[in-house]
């Protein structure tokens, strides 16, 4: 199914067609086509071949089965472990900043931490992998 919409970005108007895809997954909205319109021109005259389809979000990876996953959408408040490091079950490893909360992350299994995939300050999504552990 396609939907249209008109954009303005920067004083520029855009027809935009996006597609979206269907079977219940949620995906990353793409750009089916894109047209520049002139404030002057109607927008059914301004249409033009459509794009390459192009996804505005890249795929995350998925994460592994001893990876630490963040609970929720934030920002990374705290990192608490390093490479190298042994962890146990229910470790604390991070602290997640969403909407002026702040939420522990704590572990699920116990080994050595061999990456840290995050840092304080950024941005992160439900389901994310933000630390691995071997």
């Amino acid at each position: 199914m396609t939907k249209k919409f008109k954009i303005t970005v920067d004083g520029r108007s855009y027809d935009v067609v996006v597609e979206e895809e269907g079977n219940g997954v949620n995906h990353a909205p793409y750009i089916a086509s894109v047209a520049p319109v002139a404030a002057s021109v109607a927008a059914s005259a301004a249409v033009a071949a459509p794009a390459t389809v192009v996804p505005l979000v890249a795929p995350k990876a998925t994460a592994g089965a001893a990876d630490v996953v963040a609970p929720l959408a934030g920002m990374v408040q705290s990192v608490e472990v390093r490479v190298g490091q042994q962890v146990n079950v229910g470790d604390h490893v991070a602290v997640i900043e969403a909407m002026k909360m702040k939420t522990d992350v704590f572990t699920k299994v116990a080994g050595t931490v061999t990456s840290v995939l995050v840092k304080v300050g950024d941005s992160i999504g439900t389901d994310e992998a933000i630390i691995s552990i071997g």
